[in-house]
Order: C-alpha cells, then structure tokens, then sequence
C-alpha cells in the first residue's frame, strides 16, 4: 500500500541554479472556464536567455494559433514540432524554430504564444471518469481545474538541452479569468475570491494553478485551499507545519522564505491518491479520508505525517538547490526522504523512525541496486520509486552512522549551499570531502557506499551493528 501511493510522489526536476541568472518574464491573459475544460492563452515570454540548443514545451492538448518573435523583430515564426526532446515526460509537445539555412535552431528575444486547448471535464466518478491521474495532468473535476507548471507545461517552458535546465520557474505577471469560479490561485500569490485578477510574482515560480469553487484559510501563516477539515484541526494543522518548518530551519541554517500553501482536491479518476510540491504550494489529491484528515487519525497520522515532512523537504532539494545529471532525481528525492526520516525521528517519534526504516529495509530484500558511481542514466535505477524513496536514503543512513548527525548535518548543507552548476556524482563525492576534510574517511566511505556492488548490503551491515 504505502509502496503504491508513493510511487506517485513528486518527482524532481532536472535543472541547474543560476542564482546570478535573471528568470524569463510571463505576462498576458489567460481564459478558463472549468465547466468546458478550456484554456485560451495569449501569453508573451520576455528575458529569454541566449540558449542555443533548446526545446520549447506546450502541452500537447494546447493548439497554437501562432508563436511571433516580438524582439528583435516583429514576425510570424515558422515552428517544427521535434522527437528528440528525450527529457519530456510526455505530456508536452517539443517545438524549435529553425533559422533560414533549416540546419540550426534560432530564438527570439521575446515570444508571443497564443493558443487554446480543451480537455475532458469529469463531473461524476459513477459513469464520467478517466482511468489514471497524474502530477502532469490538466485536470478539471467537478468543481475546478488543477496543474502543475513544469510536467503538464500549460504554458511555454523552455529546455536547455545542453545544460540540462528546464526554466519552469518564471516571473510572471499574467490576468486569469476564470468566468464559473469564485476563487483563483496561482502559485506564489495568495488564493484571491474573484473570477478575474491579475497575478504578479518578481521572484520566480514554478506557475501551478488551483481554480474553481473554494474557500481557503489562512491560519498563522500557512494558507490551506478547499480543505474538509475543521477549524480547530486547522490551527493544528499551522502549528504542526510550523514546528516542521522550524525544525528544518535550525538544523540547516536556511529559513523557508515565503508561507506555505496547501491544497486539497480530488482526483479525476476513482482510484488514485498522492502528493506533490511545487513550492511553496503542496497539493493532496485523493478521496474521502484520506487528505489532511489522515493528520488527525490515530490509525493513519504516523504514515502520513512523514508524507508532509518528506514534501516540506523538497524546499530545500528541488526549490533552494535544483539538481540536474542522472542522480540529480536520486540526490532530490533521496536527500528529501532522509530529512523527513530525521524529522521523523526526532519530532514525531522515535519509533515512527523505527518502523519506517525496517519497512524500507525489508522492501529492499530482493533489489540489487547499481552504485551511484556506475549510474550513467536513469534508466539504470531500474525500480525508481525502490532507488530513490527506499536505497538512497537507506544509503545515506548508514553514511549517518560512520560520521555522525553533525557532519550529516553539514554535508547536506554543503551539498544545499555549493554553487556547482552539475550536480553528479563528482558533485556527490567533492561535496563530502569538503565536508569530512579527511581524505581516508572519505575514501572509505565513497567505497563503501558510492561504488561498491555491496553498497547496500554494507549499508545495511552498518545499521545492524550500530
């Protein structure tokens, strides 16, 4: 069970931090209406970086009516839509702009998307409903529209190939009108009760939306959207998170910069129930009980509760330090895993932590993982959600035990807080070196632990003997 929901979790992005790099611009005007499943976007992308070899993502189910180049010159752009953008997950489509020998790609300064897209609208789970939802789905149910920015791409999200940088995370400055909702969310502002506003973010995000027919709470801080729990579960639900947030802050040394937003909504399919974090807003999509009310279960509270710590997590790997190559989605999730394992120990009980660790342990008995140092795709972690949720953090764990909480402390800071522009595993390896400062220790563990075919069953001999 817990396998199966959490094979569902979020899956972080692949990009490289450019802290000196200024974000593109997102104006325009976006149209909605959630009972015709419909999106007309007029949107222009200014500050667009020098990036030669490139991809623009659309959604699939959005067609353009044109793409002009505004700077440095006015026109209508020929586009070719392209296989070869191997990243995507598959919801978007991949567009290019070829230069007038048809042999390079060329990009404007500036671009103007117009395009509409409409898309089923699930009004019922008896008869009028689909087999799967996702994270990337463009999902409009009974009563709103929910999407993600980066993995649905509803608007244009340019890929640097060469880089490997997906510039999801905009500064935007865009209307949404939405003519049958009462209330509108987007990602970095608060939740406004209206059918039209303007939104306007100079710090860059990632653009999720949460539109329809809602109320909201703000309770110390900590925004909750269409929630079914009670008022006095609300400010429970505040100070767990900030005592969460506090927990993080004082051990890593980096505070959370802006209020954390939560949604609750339902799937569009019957069956399907996760979480996801686009910060600062996480977002539960499930069914009956099994939201926020699953805080306040005896029976359900000690699963669940580390679900919210491991997402809070991904402020700091995903949001405050992005991570890119083929164990960037390992050091992402794996790294956020581990911290909700330390809240966990320490915050909400040490025999939560207990269970949590047998239960990774034993669901790792049959899995030959290959070493982080032989990884040279994602591909080869074979079993993602076992690599990523259950191997990795079992790993760093173990590296826990050899070197302590206070150097583990300080390696995740070093590793949160270097500026390195690959994140690989050179990256994984020079980063506990900077931290232990001992060549010998450092050596060992990086056998031990990064190359070794053993790798987990050393990992998993250190845990029974200390």
């Amino acid at each position: 069970m817990k396998r199966i929901l959490l094979v569902l979790f979020f899956s972080a992005c692949y990009m490289t931090l450019f802290a000196q790099e200024k974000a593109p611009l997102l104006t325009g005007k976006v149209n909605i209406s959630i009972a015709q499943g419909t999106f007309e976007c007029d949107l222009t992308l200014t500050d667009i970086p020098n990036v030669k070899d490139y991809y623009i993502r659309l959604n699939s189910g959005m067609n353009p009516l044109h793409f002009r180049s505004k700077e440095p010159q006015d026109f209508l752009i020929y586009y070719d839509k392209t296989l070869s953008d191997s990243t995507s997950t598959g919801e978007s489509n991949a567009y290019i702009f070829p230069d007038n020998t048809r042999k390079n790609k060329f990009l404007p300064k500036t671009i103007q998307f117009k395009y509409v897209g409409k898309f089923p609208v699930v009004k019922d789970t008896l008869e009028n409903y689909s087999r799967k939802d996702w994270k990337g789905n463009i999902a409009f149910n009974h009563n709103s529209v929910r999407t993600d920015g980066v993995q649905s791409a509803w608007y244009p999200v340019l890929y640097d190939a060469e880089m490997d940088k997906t510039y999801e995370e905009v500064r935007y400055n865009i209307e949404i009108n939405c003519i049958d909702c009462t209330t509108l969310y987007v990602n970095g502002n608060a939740p406004v009760k209206s059918s039209s506003a303007k939104f306007k973010s100079d710090t860059p995000k990632e653009l999720t939306l949460f539109c329809g027919n809602y109320d909201f709470s703000n309770m110390g801080n900590t925004f909750i959207l269409n929630t079914t729990i009670t008022q006095e579960q609300i400010k429970e639900f505040s100070l767990l998170i900030n005592s969460y947030k506090k927990f993080y802050t004082e051990k890593l040394n980096i505070p959370f910069d802006q209020p954390v937003t939560f949604v609750e909504t339902t799937p569009t399919s019957r069956a399907d129930g996760w979480l996801f974090v686009s910060y600062p807003t996480i977002l539960d999509i499930g069914w009956g009980d099994n939201g926020f009310k699953s805080l306040f279960d005896p029976k359900m509270q000690n699963w669940y509760r580390p679900f919210i710590a491991h997402e809070l997590g991904h402020y700091y790997f995903g949001t405050y330090k992005v991570f890119n190559s083929e164990l960037g989605d390992m050091m992402a999730e794996g790294f956020a895993e581990y911290l909700s394992l330390q809240l966990t120990k320490e915050v909400i009980g040490k025999e939560v932590y207990d269970k949590k660790l047998q239960d990774k342990i034993k669901e790792l008995e049959d899995f030959t993982p290959v070493p982080f140092r032989k990884i040279k795709s994602q591909k080869q972690y074979d079993d993602r959600e076992l690599y990523v949720y259950y191997y990795a953090p079992v790993i760093f764990t173990a590296i826990e035990k050899e070197i302590g909480q206070q150097k583990m402390w300080q390696w995740i800071s070093v590793l949160l807080k270097d500026k390195s522009t690959l994140t690989n595993y050179e990256f994984l390896t020079n980063t506990l070196r900077k931290t232990l400062k001992n060549e010998k220790t450092t050596e060992r563990i990086i056998q031990l632990y990064f190359d070794h075919d053993a790798s987990l069953q050393n990992a998993l001999n250190i845990l029974k003997t200390k």
